[in-house]
């Protein structure tokens, strides 16, 4: 990769805006081509999905902003017009009026006044008007629930002295509460006991004439406009497929598409899953459960890649010791699994992002996430190397390791080893955390409620954590030295006691899941481990440091044997008491210290990515070649995507 390509574009909010660069596309076959260019054009088609499945005003609220952006024919120079151009900014990265990791409703910093002024010289021929609504209408919807405060306020609530439910500003659910929810899907028919389906991941539970039904996102039902144009892609990928269980795998995706079957979408699943010869991959569809507090219904997404053959040796080393490192797990033996099927995992470069990865992306991927199918068929896992990658090159200057490391040495090994330890973390976390372990007999994927995603984070952390200090790790070859696991203990410690409240306002709680895993950990380790973590204030400055690496490890492991019990036998009790106690609340007085430091040095907190863009060359219409491209202007993707992309109504 080119290290004069140019990653940030711009920076406004607590964002900045990166580029990723898709090395090697240009060496893949032209079928392989074809094949990212048609899954990128599904990747791109799902985009509505997660607007309206965040909350059910993001699509006229995003219409709106967009319709100003093409018309207002007012002063553009104003500074009024420059907090509406972030607002409408911060709207396109969060896929809506909610913060993407707070998951509060972030508010404009103009007025109702401007906003309206704004609406009355904008041409209304833009704007997302229902059938005998005005202009006038329109901004008496719109306005309560961009304004106030308390109106749609939270996207995802885990609070639990409020109802998850009905509390909740996401439209997953409508007219029901916490129990109707929890009683529904309790009675619901789960199929197979030893082969549960994942019941409501694909729809809506809503109460019509005092009855709850659900309204199944399928072509025929709920959203099907934009999986319509999902499945022409995708059905255009047939032809072109990589392998032939690729080939089964996507007409399987394509039927599940077209039924909303749950058993379909499992079969579709497991032949993903034992799909390793594909050098061109995707995710594609209803995956993650983070943005339902009772992790039932999922959120769409996809993303394109392809292999990235050479760093991939480092997972393929991982993926053989599979068996040896769940053997040597430091967690009870009835939750071991007696023989690791199918654990296979790849670096691999990513070539679209669309719906809920993009802009903000993970860089590693760990599926199918229902329990059974990794237990008998296993599981695939990706570390994302061009986007980590990226994220490194933006951040070598950035000033904050010499802001919140303690020492030189502290801050030589993190920038010699940081970045190999980082990869081999999501390495681990990803293609042996998630995939370890095992549940109890009839123990439930929603037995920890809305300490689900939480408690699965810290336990894939945990495995990983544990196991970047074993000496097996430069027995195998995967790094030169422990010092790679020092720079990584470092900067978990780092981070998950100080510089991850960068990301929360003052006197807020921490509420997404995988910075609350992070606390809970370097919190629980730190409480545990007075010889093996100091707390040093230095200047006024306050810094965590590792005085035993070896302690630390051991603390970790016992962390992990508690937090695999909790899962395997479904403890809820014991879950909420130790996501209660470690992850949730945070010290103001470090908080406060945490903001002034990370201030000085005018860094945004968060970061997301303009996608590349592909250009098919047609001949006698027939694709010869596809070309990429890689864009500067975010609102200029961003306003092509609502313009080329976008299916569905303004009301779902």
């Amino acid at each position: 990769m080119s290290d004069s390509f140019i990653y940030q574009t711009e920076q406004f909010a607590d964002v900045k805006i990166l580029r990723y660069q898709v090395p090697n596309f240009e060496q893949l076959s032209l079928q392989q081509k074809k094949l990212i260019y048609f899954l990128a054009e599904a990747a791109r088609c799902g985009r509505d999905i997660l607007f309206d499945q965040n909350n059910k005003y993001n699509l006229r609220i995003r219409r709106t902003l967009e319709a100003i952006m093409k018309s207002y024919d007012g002063d553009r120079k104003s500074e009024d017009f420059a907090k509406f151009l972030v607002y409408t900014k911060r709207v396109w990265f969060s896929n809506g009026i909610h913060h993407h990791y707070s998951m509060d409703k972030f508010m404009p910093e103009f007025d109702e006044e401007f906003f309206g002024e704004m609406l009355a010289n904008t041409d209304p021929e833009l704007l997302p008007l229902e059938p005998g609504e005005d202009v006038v209408s329109l901004m008496n919807t719109l306005l309560p629930v961009i304004f106030e405060e308390d109106i749609e306020a939270k996207r995802v609530v885990l609070n639990p002295d409020m109802d998850l439910i009905a509390d909740s500003a996401n439209n997953y659910y409508e007219g029901v509460n916490q129990q109707e929810v929890e009683d529904f899907y309790s009675n619901a028919d789960k199929g197979d006991p030893e082969r549960p389906l994942s019941i409501g991941l694909n729809s809506k539970l809503v109460k019509e004439n005092g009855s709850l039904c659900e309204k199944v996102w399928k072509i025929g039902g709920m959203y099907s406009s934009a999986i319509e144009k999902v499945v022409f892609w995708l059905e255009k990928a047939i032809a072109v497929a990589d392998s032939d269980l690729q080939k089964e795998s996507l007409i399987k995706l394509v039927e599940f598409y077209k039924t909303g079957d749950l058993k379909t979408f499992d079969e579709y699943s497991i032949l993903w899953v034992k799909d390793l010869d594909a050098h061109v991959d995707v995710v594609n569809g209803f995956i993650e459960v983070y943005g339902d507090a009772l992790a039932f219904k999922a959120s769409w997404e996809s993303v394109v890649n392809f292999k990235d053959i050479e760093a991939t040796k480092r997972t393929e080393i991982i993926s053989d010791y599979a068996q040896w490192f769940e053997d040597n797990s430091p967690v009870d033996d009835r939750f071991k699994k007696d023989e690791v099927k199918g654990v296979s995992a790849k670096v691999i470069t990513v070539a679209m992002l669309g719906g809920d990865c993009h802009p903000a992306t993970p860089i590693g991927i760990n599926l199918p996430n229902a329990e059974w199918i990794r237990k008998e068929h296993g599981s695939k896992s990706v570390t994302i190397d061009n986007i980590t990658h990226a994220y490194h090159q933006s951040s070598l200057k950035s000033g904050m390791l010499e802001e919140f490391a303690y020492s030189k040495e502290e801050i030589t090994r993190a920038k010699e080893h940081g970045y190999l330890g980082g990869n081999l973390h999501t390495d681990l976390h990803e293609c042996l955390g998630h995939g370890s372990g095992q549940l109890l007999a009839g123990v439930g994927m929603d037995a920890l409620k809305n300490y689900h995603s939480t408690l699965e984070e810290a336990r894939a952390d945990l495995f990983a954590l544990y196991y970047m200090m074993d000496p097996k790790m430069v027995e195998i070859g995967l790094m030169p030295n422990l010092d790679v696991a020092k720079a990584e203990y470092d900067g978990y410690i780092r981070n998950g006691l100080m510089t991850q409240l960068t990301r929360i306002e003052l006197g807020k709680d921490i509420e997404e899941s995988h910075m609350r895993n992070r606390q809970l950990i370097a919190k629980w380790v730190f409480e545990r481990g007075e010889d093996a973590i100091e707390k040093v204030v230095n200047e006024n400055k306050t810094f965590f440091v590792v005085k035993d690496y070896q302690k630390l490890r051991a603390l970790f492991g016992e962390l992990l044997g508690e937090v695999q019990r909790i899962k395997s036998e479904g403890d809820f009790e014991a879950g909420k008491a130790l996501v209660e106690d470690y992850a949730v609340k945070v010290d103001a007085d470090l908080h406060k210290e945490v903001k002034e430091r990370f201030e000085k040095l005018k860094l945004a907190a968060y970061a997301g990515f303009i996608n590349p863009d592909y250009h098919p060359l047609v001949e006698n219409d027939e694709i010869i070649d596809v070309e990429i491209s890689y864009p500067m202007s975010f609102a200029e993707q961003m306003l092509h995507y609502s313009e080329k992309y976008s299916f569905l109504p303004n009301v779902n």
